[in-house]
């Protein structure tokens, strides 16, 4: 009997075996071609789990045939690093694959700088968070970053069929694929736990026909798959739950969910950020604190981590829950986003342009400009967009105490204008 996970079994050996991805895996790809020519550099695979950054990094490893060290940073430091340096300088064209490699802190990344940047190792770290946040920005400029797509319904259902044909031990038997949408759905979009979660639902039936219908997909998953999974349909559901928990004013289902996700494994910068976020969108000008809170509770998450974390996590939770809310300035960037996309760029005001030149100057630009602190209060009334939406409202206060304040001050400048 292999004991091999489907997954690994079926794991791509070839780019243009890769399921998905043609942005990367098409002969015309620079991914494609570096890989071929054997020329691949230091790279940055960023996407979803299950997506295929591992597989790419094993696709490069079988293609260039050249040495080739794979560490996690879930379980290495800067010891392993070390050594990995020190055997690839009497080897050539070593490569490095760091998988997770955000969960790397600074000094763990400062120690592959100089071997990157000497050539003695060729990096591939594999992260599902943004690099432009996790990954040192003196590392990352050393590297070319690959954003791997989400897993489509065609897709996955390509995965399970393609298992279904060519593993040498499901091909033997005789499965009937009824319905997907239950694979589809606890598996998340991530295709390693799809393909294993399949070989589950085959033993578990364990029958002649085996035939897969989402209902007994249902109760063998309830039994033997642990249903809350970080990269799975219920990372999605929860989080999703959490944030309309707080939107809705609801602190004591906002620290339930909250708990669903500590107790799930989730990583705390994931659920901090979504704070963050939270805080402008939903709450925005009705409690400007309510930012500075979400920022200093990112900030001290990273720092403390698990287990303290979640109590800095359920004050801030708390708190945005039980705050006013406003989605005032979220609507305010959507409308004008869209304004700019719909009207083009538009001419800066002839008064409001910078003159840092004389024939800017003797073409007036600036000439008309009121400087506001000249007059009293320190406003006075002058047109500043485009003649095109002049008097155009964008940003509309919600009713609360603190927007309403904002637009009774708004209103005592513009005197009608703009609606206020």
């Amino acid at each position: 009997m292999n004991t091999t996970p489907l997954a690994e079994r079926m794991r791509p050996v070839r780019l243009e075996d890769l399921i998905g991805q043609e942005h990367l895996s098409s002969p015309n790809s620079f991914l494609f071609k570096a890989i071929k020519s054997g020329n691949v550099p230091s790279l940055i695979l960023w996407g979803p789990p299950g997506v295929g950054k591992t597989t790419i990094a094993n696709i490069i490893a079988n293609e260039i045939k050249a040495p080739f060290y794979t560490l996690s940073a879930i379980s290495s430091g800067v010891k392993d690093i070390r050594e990995v340096i020190e055997k690839a300088k009497f080897q050539m064209g070593v490569v490095l694959f760091i998988d997770e490699i955000h969960r790397f802190n600074k000094s763990q990344q400062d120690a592959l700088l100089g071997a990157v940047e000497k050539g003695i190792i060729r990096l591939i770290g594999a992260t599902t968070e943004n690099p432009s946040f996790e990954v040192n920005a003196a590392l990352l400029s050393r590297c070319q970053v690959f954003t791997l797509n989400s897993l489509g319904k065609p897709e996955l259902e390509a995965m399970v069929h393609q298992a279904l044909e060519k593993d040498v031990d499901l091909k033997k038997l005789n499965v009937e694929l009824k319905e997907t949408d239950a694979l589809l759905r606890i598996s998340g979009g991530d295709g390693r736990k799809l393909l294993n979660l399949l070989e589950i639902v085959i033993d578990g039936i364990n029958e002649d026909p085996c035939i897969i219908t989402d209902e007994k997909v249902m109760q063998i998953a309830q039994q033997k798959v642990a249903l809350y999974d970080k990269s799975g349909e219920q990372h999605y559901d929860i989080i999703s739950a959490f944030i309309k928990s707080i939107r809705g004013s609801d602190p004591n289902a906002a620290v339930y969910w909250l708990a669903r996700m500590i107790e799930g494994g989730e990583d705390v910068k994931f659920i901090a950020r979504r704070l963050v976020i939270l805080a402008s969108e939903d709450i925005g000008n009705a409690n400007p604190n309510a930012l500075l809170l979400a920022t200093n509770c990112f900030d001290a998450v990273k720092l403390i981590g698990y287990p303290e974390s979640r109590i800095i996590l359920s004050q801030c939770v708390t708190y945005l829950a039980s705050s006013p809310k406003s989605n005032a300035s979220y609507m305010a960037i959507n409308q004008a986003q869209a304004l700019v996309r719909e009207k083009g760029d538009l001419s800066v005001p002839l008064h409001l342009r910078n003159a840092p030149t004389k024939l800017m100057k003797d073409l007036n630009y600036g000439k008309a400009y009121k400087y506001s602190h000249d007059f009293p209060g320190n406003f006075v009334a002058q047109e500043f967009l485009p003649d095109e939406i002049k008097g155009m409202k964008l940003y509309d206060p919600g009713e609360n105490a603190r927007e309403n304040e904002l637009r009774r001050y708004l209103g005592s400048k513009w005197k009608g204008k703009y609606g206020y």
